[in-house]
């Protein structure tokens, strides 16, 4: 799953500069988890409280955390490469978040974004049933995949056929179109490329999510009253999430209201630069302290944009060593501080970069800096 902005939790690691964090209730979950388990395997190995059915408990549960993990890095990696931040992968009770410093700015990037960790769950899975059916054969890892008690499998392979079946429900789940989930933004992405029109596009797939979720609080109490009650109200609290999620998406925002201006209309389009090829002692003098601004956008000799340069930066070269220094050097590159000038005004609500420096950077589609958009203009067209 993916959301737009943040929250408090507990750090636990970083991979590729990306915090992974938990909530309480993940440990809620996990304890919940390797409990059931452990009578689970105990069934399955005929010797309840044993040693190695409390192992492969706690195994399956550090591999279904792996799973999710992976998942979610799976809709990091895309947004990172689509200019997108991640900065926090978040673990709670109903699974884990990858938090975006911002909104997608075309419905190709929302669609790669949100395919990418059911992608990577579904190579989980294939790769989990070749192992299992390598090792045990087509028909015992099928009993297995199935939690028959009486599949002829060992332990682990029991463990590994958990893991895929698992795997496959995430799969499958993510996949239906219940907006916020990953297959109602898949359905967004793909109602906004039709349309044109995000906001029109988010209250198709909100709509979708609100029917989903009623459908799954019905079921979920259904399943309750039937004796299934934890799993009955499990799935009637992620109703209710994915029911409250979609409703306030479908709401008018601020985004609704500036959709269909685009950064040409308001940027400036007489932006200064720093040509790459000058030194340091040069980029002081003619350009920050003449100006008395904190930072410059920086290009080459045919005026694309290569990236930022920080005054800060430039006056930590040695003064000695300015005149030898060229500024590319110490230019700050990130394809988040750059915009297209056909993106709409609404895709820069949130930027991180457009809050660090006040602006953004606007080109073309040959890479050109066209001109500069900043927060003083972003404001006076939401007043507008």
């Amino acid at each position: 799953m993916i959301v737009f902005g943040g929250g408090n939790s507990i750090t636990l690691f970083r991979v590729a500069g990306i915090r992974i964090a938990v909530d309480w209730s993940w440990f809620l979950f996990l304890f919940i988890v390797i409990v059931w388990l452990s009578g689970f395997y105990g069934d399955i190995l005929d010797d309840h409280g044993s040693t190695q059915a409390y192992l492969l408990a706690l195994a399956s549960a550090v591999g279904f955390f792996g799973s999710i993990l992976l998942h979610e890095m799976g809709h990091a990696f895309a947004a990172r490469r689509n200019g997108i931040g991640i900065r926090t992968i978040r673990l709670w009770l109903f699974g884990g978040v990858a938090e975006m410093d911002q909104e997608s700015q075309s419905p190709g990037t929302e669609f790669k974004v949100a395919i990418a960790g059911p992608v990577v769950t579904l190579l989980i899975a294939v790769i989990l049933c070749v192992i299992g059916i390598q090792a045990a054969g087509t028909d015992s890892f099928r009993d297995a995949l199935e939690m028959r008690i009486t599949a002829d499998t060992t332990g682990p392979i029991t463990m590994v056929a958990w893991l895929a079946a698992v795997n496959i429900l995430v799969l499958g789940f993510n996949l239906l179109p219940a907006f916020p989930m990953d297959g109602g933004r898949i359905v967004r992405s793909i109602a906004w490329k039709i349309t044109g029109k995000r906001s029109a596009a988010t209250r198709f797939a909100a709509g979708l999510g609100r029917i989903f979720g009623f459908l799954f609080i019905a079921l979920g109490i259904v399943w309750a009253v039937n004796g299934n009650v934890f799993s009955g109200l499990w799935l009637a609290m992620i109703g209710f999430l994915v029911n409250s999620s979609a409703r306030a998406a479908s709401r008018s925002t601020v985004s609704e209201k500036l959709e269909g201006v685009t950064v040409a209309e308001v940027m400036d389009t007489e932006p200064v630069a720093i040509p790459a090829e000058i030194d340091c002692a040069r980029a002081l003098e003619e350009y920050f302290l003449r100006f008395g601004w904190s930072w410059f956008p920086v290009i080459d000799r045919d005026g694309a944009f290569i990236g930022m340069a920080v005054r800060d930066q430039i006056e930590a070269v040695p003064e000695v060593e300015r005149d030898a220094t060229p500024v590319i050097t110490l230019v700050e590159r990130d394809p988040g501080f750059s915009v297209s000038s056909r993106a709409g005004l609404d895709s820069l609500l949130g930027n991180p970069q457009l809050r660090r420096f006040g602006a953004l950077m606007v080109t073309d589609e040959q890479g050109l800096l066209t001109g500069v958009v900043t927060v003083e203009q972003l404001g006076r067209a939401l007043q507008a």
